[in-house]
């Protein structure tokens, strides 16, 4: 699948060879402010995908509105009236346009948050149970009737084992939740996402506060889901990340999808560098010469100044940095 993705022109709104996600006329409007605007996109089934872009662009939100967490200011009455073009997604050939958050899981499409949504007072096997659907033991009549959901009940909790082993979270099985740390706890949103077996799972900023000697890990699955057969959308801030493991990246800004293509294009793009990426896009985040020599001048300066002040005394920087205070 990946390898279609060559011929794939490198530009927003490029129609891919296999979408497994279409997306038209999404709009979503605060006020009198378009957060989102996407006008068209499509997302290439078995393929990792990034969607960047600088905080305010409107990413989480078409996450939210795709995922029936929130509803498109272009949808259609309900009850008829108004001018389209009205807001459509399609996902596996099927229609979601409108649809609740629970049945777009249901055909397929799960998402994790920014801020994980672990249940923090049950065991770390118990939020995994949640995850897996097909159980008739949650049905009123037939959880009355042991033998019919016994062996189905049996069958999820040995793949919820087995995925906790798979995310080297199998000793913490017992642990409550909220014990965990942040990066366990990503690891944990994702294995119990897996537990529908999603045709694609969408990961709203999997990295953010992970300590790095989770990172690695993370990553590894992220590429694993890929090579098992599972789409992969990401919201990430990680160039570094971005250009390691994506095999497309969408950009976004105020709102809208502003360029599209293979990593290696988007790091090159001029407008893409000089707007989201930073003049030292193409450094690794490890290296100490990423440091803009400008800045670390003019903290030198403020230092200078503070010294001077006398103890005590409140540090004034640049206009578009924090203001420190005793």
């Amino acid at each position: 699948m990946r390898t279609k993705l060559r011929d794939v022109a490198q530009e927003p709104g490029s129609a891919k060879p296999q979408p497994i996600l279409a997306v038209d006329n999404v709009v979503r409007s605060f006020g009198g402010v378009k957060a989102v605007d996407v006008e068209h996109l499509e997302v290439q089934r078995g393929a990792i995908t990034a969607l960047i872009g600088p905080n305010g662009a409107g990413k989480t939100t078409f996450f939210n509105l795709i995922t029936g967490f929130d509803r498109p200011s272009s949808a259609k009455p309900r009850f008829g009236g108004g001018d389209g073009p009205y807001a459509t997604w399609r996902f596996q050939g099927r229609s979601l346009t409108a649809t609740s958050a629970f049945r777009v899981a249901q055909s397929g499409m799960v998402r994790t948050f920014q801020l994980t949504k672990a249940l923090e007072a049950m065991t770390v096997l118990d939020n995994m149970l949640l995850g897996a659907k097909d159980q008739p033991g949650e049905h009123l009549l037939t959880a009355l009737v042991r033998p019919v959901w016994r062996k189905r009940e049996a069958e999820i909790r040995t793949k919820a084992q087995d995925l906790l082993a798979r995310f080297k979270l199998d000793t913490k099985a017992q642990d409550y939740a909220g014990s965990l740390s942040g990066g366990q706890r990503k690891l944990l949103e994702m294995a119990r996402a897996l537990m529908s077996d999603p045709a694609m799972i969408m990961l709203d900023e999997p990295m953010a506060g992970v300590n790095p000697a989770l990172t690695q890990s993370l990553l590894g699955h992220i590429q694993d889901l890929r090579d098992r057969g599972t789409t992969v959308l990401f919201v990430e801030h990680d160039m570094h990340m971005v250009r390691h493991i994506s095999d497309w990246v969408v950009v976004m800004a105020e709102g809208k999808v502003v360029a599209e293509g293979p990593p290696e294009h988007v790091m090159q793009h001029q407008a893409v560098v000089d707007a989201y990426l930073g003049s030292h896009h193409d450094q690794d985040l490890g290296d100490d010469s990423v440091l803009d020599e400008d800045f670390v001048a003019g903290e030198s300066d403020d230092e200078a100044a503070a010294a001077s002040a006398g103890p005590g005394a409140p540090v004034r920087k640049d206009a578009d940095r924090t203001e420190e205070t005793d």
